[in-house]
C-alpha cells in the first residue's frame, strides 16, 4: 500500500503560515522573476487566474480583486518542505520525497485503518506546521495521488482518503479526466481524445496490447497502475544530482563589478551548499550573466566562464573563489546586468575521492573542519547566521520586490511578537 502526501497550494500555504490575515482572501505567488502565476489559492483560482498565467495579463483581475501577490521565496518554502517530510517520516518505514510539495510514503507491513491513518497524517501535518496536506492511500502510487486529489475536491474527506474498493475506484475513475492521470503526456492525451477516450476509466478499457503498442511501457505501466498493480517502484534514495545550477534574475540591474561579484559569491555559496548536501564534489566552476535583452535602449550581451579546479572540491572557500575569479574573467564594463548564475559541473561522489600526493592534507583538513562548521551552524541557527565577507549581507538580489521575508531561515526575520 502506497500513500501520496500533496501539500495544497504549497507556496500560497507557506505565505499563509506567518500571515493568517491572508486565509479565505486570494493569493498569488509569482516565479522567480515575477514573470507568471505558479501557485495560486483557491480564492485566486475561482476568479479565473490559471497557472503560468503572465502576470501582466492577469493584472487587471490582481487589482479589481485586490489579490495578495508575492515573489518566489525559495528559502522559506524549501524549509517548510523540509518540515513536513519530517512529520511524514513518521509515519512510514520509508519516503520518497517526489518534488518540494510531494511526497510518496511505503507502507508496506503497517497494519492500520487506512482511512483515518490517512486523515491523522493530515492532521498532523497541519498541527506542526500549519501547512494543509492532502493524504492520499491506495494499492499502486498512480491511485494514491488521484485519492490525494480527491482530498482537494472533497473538503469532508478531512485531509484523507482510502481507495481500494473496485466500485470505489470504478466511480472515481469514470469522472477522472485523462489528462490528469500521472504518467499520461500531453502527447498521449491528444492521441486519447482522438479515439474518444477522455477518462481514466476509458483508458483501462483499452485491451494491453492496445496500451503497449501505442503508449509501450510507459504507458502500459499506467494501464496497470490504474488497475491496482504495483508497477512504479519506490525510490527512498535520491540520486545526487550530475549538475547544480544557482540563477537569479535581479530586481535591478547591476552595472558595478563589485555588485556582481558580492551576487556570484552568493549563487555559489547557494550551490556549494547544494553540492554538499548530497555529499559530492565537483571539479568545474561556471559563472554566466547576460543583460535584459527587452531593453532596446541598453546594449547587449552574453558572457560565461568555466574554471577547473586542480582536485574535486566541496570546500565553501574553494568554490565561492572560483566562482568569483570566473565573474572576473567574463566582466565586461559598460553593461547593465539582468541576471547571472553559478553552474556546478563534473560532478562526483565525495566517498569515491582519492587524495592527492601534492596535496597538503593538513590545510585540507581546515577547509573541511570550516566548511562543516558552516554546515551546522547554517542547521542550529538558520542559513546566513555566518557568511564569507565576499558574500556582503548574504542576500541574493533576485526580483523580489513583493518577497516576504524568510521567516525560518534569517535571524533577522524571525517574526517578532508584540
Amino acid at each position: 500500500m502506497y500513500a501520496l502526501a500533496d501539500c495544497n497550494n504549497f507556496f500560497v500555504s507557506c505565505e499563509r503560515v506567518f500571515r493568517p490575515d491572508l486565509n479565505g482572501k486570494p493569493v498569488i505567488v509569482l516565479s522567480n522573476n515575477d514573470g507568471c502565476a505558479v501557485s495560486r489559492s483557491n480564492e485566486a483560482k475561482a476568479l479565473g487566474i490559471k497557472m503560468g498565467d503572465p502576470f501582466f495579463k492577469i493584472r487587471p483581475i490582481v487589482e479589481r480583486n485586490g489579490v495578495a501577490v508575492f515573489s518566489s521565496n525559495f528559502p522559506l518554502y524549501g524549509d517548510m518542505s523540509r518540515r513536513v517530510q519530517e512529520v511524514l517520516a513518521e509515519f512510514a518505514p520509508a519516503v520518497e520525497v517526489y518534488s518540494i510539495d510531494e511526497a510518496f510514503l511505503d507502507l508496506s507491513g503497517v497494519e492500520v485503518d487506512f482511512d483515518a491513518y490517512a486523515k491523522k497524517i493530515s492532521a498532523e501535518c497541519w498541527r506542526r506546521t500549519s501547512i494543509p496536506v492532502s493524504v492520499g492511500i491506495a494499492p499502486s502510487k498512480t491511485l494514491a495521488k488521484i485519492a490525494s486529489k480527491l482530498c482537494k475536491k472533497y473538503p469532508a474527506l478531512h485531509g484523507g482518503c482510502y481507495m481500494y474498493k473496485k466500485a470505489d475506484v470504478e466511480k472515481v475513475l469514470r469522472g477522472f479526466p485523462v489528462e490528469d492521470v500521472w504518467g499520461i503526456g500531453r502527447r498521449s492525451v491528444k492521441k486519447l481524445v482522438s479515439m474518444g477516450i477522455r477518462t481514466a476509466w476509458d483508458y483501462t478499457q483499452l485491451s494491453p496490447l492496445q496500451v503497449q503498442k501505442m503508449f509501450h511501457l510507459p504507458g502500459y505501466r499506467t494501464w496497470r497502475e490504474l488497475h491496482g498493480d504495483t508497477c512504479i517502484g519506490f525510490e527512498d534514495v535520491i540520486e545526487p544530482k550530475q549538475s547544480i545550477c544557482v540563477s537569479r534574475s535581479f530586481a535591478h540591474e547591476i552595472s558595478a563589478l563589485a555588485d556582481l561579484s558580492q551576487q556570484v559569491a552568493n549563487f555559489a555559496y547557494s550551490a556549494a551548499e547544494k553540492l554538499r548536501r548530497q555529499k559530492s564534489v565537483c571539479q568545474e566552476i561556471a559563472v554566466f550573466a547576460f543583460t535584459n535583452r527587452f531593453r532596446d535602449d541598453a546594449p547587449q550581451t552574453f558572457g560565461s566562464h568555466l574554471t577547473v579546479l586542480p582536485q574535486p572540491s566541496d570546500d565553501y572557500r574553494a568554490i565561492i573563489g572560483a566562482a568569483l575569479n570566473a565573474c572576473q574573467s567574463m566582466w565586461r564594463g559598460g553593461y547593465a546586468y539582468k541576471k547571472a548564475g553559478v553552474w556546478l559541473s563534473r560532478i562526483g561522489q565525495a566517498s569515491d575521492q582519492v587524495a592527492s600526493l601534492f596535496e597538503d592534507q593538513d590545510a585540507l583538513e581546515r577547509s573541511e573542519r570550516l566548511s562543516r562548521a558552516l554546515d551546522d551552524i547554517s542547521s542550529a541557527y538558520g542559513r546566513g547566521t555566518v557568511r564569507f565577507g565576499n558574500q556582503g549581507d548574504g542576500r541574493i538580489r533576485s526580483w523580489s520586490e513583493r518577497q516576504s521575508p524568510h521567516y525560518t531561515t534569517l535571524w533577522s526575520d524571525i517574526p517578532k511578537v508584540r
